[in-house]
């Protein structure tokens, strides 16, 4: 796809640091992203679940293009959509040789002066109302939310806060959990990674009785995916509203986050995951690059 190609020139990409993001209006991102799994051998009955690739589109997130390469020759790839709308690869291969490697291009663009979204409806929002065993609140966060509950009538000031305390009950840092790790452990543990904050961000909601969803995507100058939270505030006149945070930073999203998939924790959007028959184990590398191509600020 040759504009994937050109959006590749890293003479292209664009410094995110010198953005003003709560003045854009517009802004256009390309990204590369490699999964290489290497095994000692062959490997039969591969069947591979990549969930890398956004739906079309997601609020003021719009797909541009995109690009999917599979290593194996003779491998078929279904595309599915999951119940909450994330789109989904389903690669299926009866033999793989000792390296397999999936890479992805993809150009995605943000309009922010895309007319508000519509209210989310109940039934929209039924699915993030209750915790699952990653997210289930134990006795502190219980106690934890409704103090904070307590202290905030306003809903969004509620989430607002309830960031910033998760920010400051964890120091970040790998080797401490891993993505099976439930929130009232990684907080116990007080380390963990971006998907720790969200997971205990969302015990913390739903102790509040706020929905809330796990989100996973990207975030410029990340050296990997990213992942945060969007609380689904009730409106005084009806619907739901989405508020999006990120408590691994202690702030709201801006422009420079690209929303891939969303789901109840990590479980729901792990972006790669799948079986294989064979007497041994394999071992996965990942690497990414991302950046600007093009930004419009406000009154241009």
């Amino acid at each position: 796809m040759s504009n994937l190609d050109a959006s590749a020139d890293p003479e292209t990409l664009l410094d995110h640091h010198t953005v003003a993001w709560s003045a854009v209006r517009r802004s256009r991102y390309w990204m590369y992203q490699r999964f290489q799994y290497r095994y000692p051998g062959k490997i039969r009955e591969l069947r591979q679940r990549l969930m890398i690739i956004p739906q079309e589109r997601y609020g003021d997130q719009r797909v541009c293009d995109f690009e999917l390469g599979v290593s194996i020759p003779n491998a078929s790839t279904i595309i599915q959509e999951d119940p909450f709308g994330n789109r989904i690869f389903l690669i299926y291969a009866p033999e793989a040789s000792a390296e397999v490697t999936f890479e992805m291009r993809l150009i995605v663009e943000r309009d922010l002066d895309t007319p508000e979204q519509p209210r989310l409806r109940p039934v929209d929002v039924a699915p993030f109302n209750n915790p699952t065993p990653l997210t289930n609140p134990d006795e502190t966060l219980q106690t934890v939310a409704q103090r904070m509950a307590a202290a905030y009538a306003d809903p969004e000031q509620l989430c607002d806060a309830l960031s910033t305390w998760v920010f400051g009950a964890m120091r970040y840092g790998s080797g401490a959990t891993t993505v099976s790790t439930i929130a009232a452990e990684a907080l116990k543990i007080g380390q963990g990674l971006c998907q720790d904050y969200a997971h205990i961000m969302l015990a913390l909601c739903h102790a509040a009785s706020i929905p809330a969803r796990y989100v996973s995507g990207h975030m410029l100058g990340e050296g990997g995916s990213h992942a945060w939270v969007e609380a689904l505030v009730e409106l005084p006149e009806g619907g739901y509203k989405v508020v999006a945070l990120d408590p691994t930073n202690q702030r709201r999203t801006t422009p420079a986050y690209i929303t891939v998939a969303t789901g109840r924790d990590y479980h729901d959007v792990s972006p790669t995951s799948g079986s294989y028959i064979a007497p041994y184990l394999g071992e996965l590398t990942t690497s990414k690059r991302a950046g600007l191509t093009h930004i419009e600020y406000t009154g241009h």
